[in-house]
């Protein structure tokens, strides 16, 4: 798009292209408006010779010169209706922008048409690559990330999964977005030591092509050719798939027993309604007995026991401040 001057541009004072261009797409892959843009040009600069799309243009045939000029000798390079492409470098080259924009507030200077052209852009997802580039530089220069194991992490994603699901019932949308990039680390921190294994190592890209598949597999009513109309349709789908992809002998199998006691117990009886087992609740004295009848009622009742008694503590505390107070 033109960019818009505080002077009007006179007829032969040529055109100046800002090239933009994103590091997240591969070098060469620029738009053909940008190309066309480069072809035509009269003059083609880059102030970085270490410039990512610098190789790539110049194979394409493209002439382009090492160079920072200031913006009066860019706009006199431009004089008799020439065209100058600038290659714009990753921090978009400010002093030349602002030198352009101070001429051509100025009214004294007869100014090229100014255009800002995004070569290419980012796709959704894009800044996950700047993500893992980040963590691969603090993996081999940061004296504590690059001692850590998956063992000695395993802590640090339990208590990210619960701060995530505090926020989630505070229902604060900055800590929500904090949160889940703290959860999202911890993917991408594992999957970076993963890489360094020396018998079967894998990486990130690894960890999303697993769970493109399983996706994928998982949702025939939306990748093949099944139907589902409603959310219980999708789940007979998902665990009719499910187990056939794991074929386990016992609706156990798969149950983390490491998690907290009422997520355990409604995990096994949900586990146990579903496949239609006729298994009782065992016997018992004692507060377990009780706590697991009590989980198991709330499970057939549609209800998270986990989230309802951390709910009832949470007005326990506030009753607790109010008294202090």
């Amino acid at each position: 798009m033109n960019a818009t001057t505080a002077h009007a541009t006179a007829p032969d004072q040529g055109r100046i292209v800002l090239l933009t261009t994103s590091h997240r797409v591969a070098p060469g892959l620029l738009s053909w408006p940008a190309w066309q843009a480069l072809r035509t040009a009269d003059r083609v600069l880059c102030a970085d010779g270490a410039h990512p799309q610098l190789p790539y243009l110049r194979e394409a045939g493209i002439r382009v010169d090492e160079a920072a000029p200031t913006a009066e000798e860019l706009v006199d390079a431009c004089a008799g209706g020439r065209t100058a492409v600038v290659v714009a470098t990753g921090e978009g080259d400010p002093a030349l922008t602002d030198g352009l924009a101070r001429l051509a507030g100025s009214g004294r200077v007869h100014m090229p048409e100014l255009e800002l052209l995004p070569a290419s852009y980012d796709l959704p997802g894009a800044r996950l690559l700047d993500l893992v580039q980040v963590m691969d530089r603090i993996r081999v220069e940061c004296p504590w990330s690059s001692r850590r194991t998956h063992k000695g992490l395993a802590k640090y994603a339990i208590e990210e999964a619960y701060e995530l699901v505090e926020a989630i019932e505070d229902g604060d949308r900055d800590e929500l977005r904090e949160e889940l990039g703290d959860v999202l680390l911890q993917v991408v921190f594992h999957a970076r030591i993963a890489e360094e294994d020396p018998d079967a190592p894998f990486s990130v890209d690894d960890v999303a092509g697993t769970i493109v598949d399983k996706l994928v597999h998982r949702h025939p009513h939306v990748f093949g050719d099944e139907t589902a109309e409603t959310p219980e349709e999708v789940r007979e789908h998902w665990l009719r798939t499910k187990a056939a992809e794991k074929q386990r002998t016992s609706v156990t199998e798969g149950v983390p027993l490491g998690q907290p006691g009422l997520a355990l117990a409604v995990k096994l009886a949900s586990r146990v309604r579903t496949a239609g087992l006729p298994v009782p609740l065992p016997s018992g004295e004692g507060i377990g007995y009780e706590l697991l009848a009590l989980a198991a009622r709330a499970e057939s009742e549609g209800t998270d026991p986990e989230a309802a008694l951390r709910a009832a503590a949470r007005t326990y505390r506030d009753a607790i401040r109010a008294v202090e107070g």
